[in-house]
């Protein structure tokens, strides 16, 4: 996230606020309104070297402790780009150490201690307008931000002049391994050729006990009858 504020000159100089801490770019801002800055807000590192690149502001008032990418290597980055870098880094007194450090290492005009003031930032101002010193770290850049090899495209011009870009395949989903079990060789359950006629005919072989229990009873019958009469004679 980025935003650009301008001031009606058109020669005013420019600076590029980078840190994620609301109170201290609302501070910055007021000071650099003040003194008739056009105003770059932004809040982390990566987008920082973007808006670095296309504006090429005057200054960089980068804070150590941001997303992304940290304040070094993103202060390393805008010093390989090239261009009169003047970068002040920022950072809290618990960081002193890791600031003076980055200060030498990436070539930085100053640093700050937070929270910043416009008279911090005045007992520096001369320093801020001096030589910008030579950034030793430039060397190291590379093992602080290895490049993996998969982010590096390869790029070939074809014979009509068309880009072909050797772009790595894409990964193929994982798809799940399912054995053969005992249930897929069960039989599969068919529908009848004749629906109408099975019906009928599983209604029909429910019927086979009817006659049966009819010769039943009148066996029964029969007996019972011929017992009652012999009792009577």
């Amino acid at each position: 996230m980025s935003r650009v504020g301008e001031v009606d000159d058109p020669d005013a100089p420019t600076v590029l606020i980078v840190d994620n801490n609301q109170m201290t770019h609302m501070r910055l801002k007021q000071i650099f309104t003040q003194r008739e800055f056009n105003i770059i807000e932004c809040t982390d590192g990566d987008k920082a070297v973007d808006e670095y690149i296309r504006h090429e502001p005057e200054l960089v008032m980068l804070s150590l402790d941001i997303p992304t990418l940290d304040g070094h290597v993103t202060a390393l980055e805008m010093r390989e780009h090239g261009g009169d870098c003047r970068i002040v880094f920022l950072a809290p007194r618990r960081l002193r150490d890791l600031a003076e450090n980055a200060t030498h290492s990436a070539g930085a005009v100053a640093w700050l201690e937070k929270p910043i003031t416009d008279t911090s930032l005045e007992e520096k101002w001369q320093d801020i307008l001096g030589p910008i010193p030579d950034a030793p770290g430039l060397d190291d850049l590379d093992e602080l931000h290895p490049m993996k090899e998969e982010d590096v495209i390869e790029v070939s011009i074809e014979e009509d002049g068309a880009p072909n870009l050797n772009l790595p395949p894409l990964p193929l989903p994982e798809l799940p391994i399912q054995l053969p079990s005992e249930e897929d060789n069960e039989p599969t359950l068919t529908l009848p050729i004749n629906p109408v006629a099975e019906k009928k005919k599983k209604k029909k072989s429910k019927l086979w006990w009817l006659p049966v229990l009819t010769i039943v009873i009148l066996v029964a019958w029969q007996v019972n009858a011929t017992y009652t009469y012999i009792q009577l004679t």
